[in-house]
């Protein structure tokens, strides 16, 4: 039986810890506080009686749990969690709350700022009547995405050197840090952690299994234009700013992300500064389909080379950078490993919701590194703000799912 006060102490412990990552920062991890938590997730998996437990130089932590059975046939698996926190919403001064019971109303989590969790505004809160919900106080996300995964992760561990009767392979454990800002596996040794595929904990709702996700890149546009007094500019001034302008309005309009939904891809727009002399864009592309991808940078080029010729002059440059790839094309080849969590899921009563990632995950770039990486669900909901909570039930059944992962591994290669 996994303990549930001892998970729900274990996850508030780490989520008082602040790791948000920081994208402006060219260091690994890209803030030195996320060396507060890597720090004790080292000394904690020493304290359990991991094997290998190791930390580089830049915070990328590994742990080996010895196979209980002697056929070395059986494959070696991983599970794999990040540790740091968005920047997106402050992570500092975290202050928890229990919801024991949750009767299906409005939660306030600040009387103060008059801050409620509601299910009018969040119908999935109603799948959850009567579990233990741990929520922020409206001042902070939360940090299930993705310390729910590390504590689950961290819980099975715990659970499979408690009961040595359970039959599993030899079990590799990773957490990185800096995924939210997209470099969580960037400096991951998939050699050295010597797994032949693993599974991120970093999904949402009870019951996700993903091994599909978005394409992604990352585009640059700069714009330049020339700044005259505007009393003598007839002829002569171009307004970098308008320019941007007639490039934004170009775009899809219903390409958006508020727009599209499932294996819709969109253009999304999340920077703008400029001036007359010089306006920047910056935006991102995202697509499942690697087809429409791959025309989606075409076609913001050929907005580009449009406005160069209507403006006779080159006022539009472009740089566009891919990010990640669909792990599909990684995935497919080798489903089995999808078919044994699906398995596993239903064998510890989880209906399995099996659809596309919209978005990324390490194991998106993981898969294309040579360790397939499906993901599985940590439990957390509206993650990045002050509305995140996670039923703690979600997490039990999570640590579960790990287990049951483990041991029909060793049962598909017995078949």
């Amino acid at each position: 039986m996994i303990h549930k006060e001892a998970l729900i102490d274990r996850f508030i412990s780490y989520v008082t810890i602040d790791t948000q990552s920081d994208a402006s920062s060219d260091s690994t991890p890209s803030t030195a506080k996320q060396w507060d938590l890597a720090n004790k997730l080292e000394y904690e998996l020493k304290a359990l009686g991991m094997q290998d437990v190791s930390i580089d130089d830049h915070g990328y932590i590994m742990a080996t749990l010895p196979a209980t059975v002697t056929d070395r046939t059986i494959p070696t698996i991983g599970f794999i969690a990040h540790y740091d926190t968005t920047p997106d919403f402050t992570g500092t001064d975290v202050k928890p709350q229990l919801i024991e019971k949750y009767n299906g109303k409005d939660i306030i989590l600040n009387k103060e700022k008059n801050i409620r969790l509601s299910p009018e505004e969040f119908e999935s809160l109603l799948n959850y009547k009567g579990q233990t919900l741990i929520t922020t106080d409206g001042t902070t996300l939360l940090g299930a995405d993705d310390k729910a995964g590390v504590t689950e992760i961290m819980e099975a561990m715990k659970y499979f050197l408690e009961h040595p009767e359970i039959k599993h392979g030899e079990i590799k454990v990773g957490f990185t840090p800096d995924e939210e800002i997209g470099r969580g596996a960037h400096k991951f040794d998939v050699k050295k952690f010597g797994a032949q595929w693993a599974y991120t904990m970093d999904g949402s709702q009870i019951g996700e299994l993903e091994y599909e996700n978005f394409n992604a890149a990352g585009a640059v546009v700069t714009i330049t234009g020339k700044s005259v007094h505007p009393g003598y500019a007839k002829g002569k001034l171009i307004n970098s700013i308008f320019i941007a302008q007639d490039f934004i309005s170009s775009l899809p309009p219903l390409e958006r992300p508020e727009h599209t939904e499932g294996r819709e891809g969109f253009f999304h727009l999340n920077g703008i500064e400029g001036d007359i002399e010089e306006t920047k864009l910056e935006l991102i592309i995202r697509d499942h389909d690697r087809e429409h991808f791959e025309a989606r940078k075409n076609f913001l080029q050929s907005l580009a080379d449009d406005l160069n010729e209507q403006y006779e002059r080159d006022c539009v440059s472009i740089m566009i950078k891919d990010q990640y790839f669909n792990m599909r094309e990684k995935i497919e080849p080798v489903m089995h490993i999808v078919e044994i969590a699906k398995k596993s899921m239903e064998d510890v009563g989880i209906t399995p919701i099996i659809k596309p990632i919209r978005g990324g995950t390490d194991g998106s770039q993981l898969s294309f590194m040579g360790l397939p990486c499906p993901n599985i669900f940590a439990g957390g909901h509206n993650f990045h703000g002050r509305f995140e909570y996670v039923p703690v039930e979600s997490m039990l059944k999570a640590v579960e799912g790990i287990v049951k992962i483990a041991e029909n591994t060793v049962l598909a290669k017995a078949k």
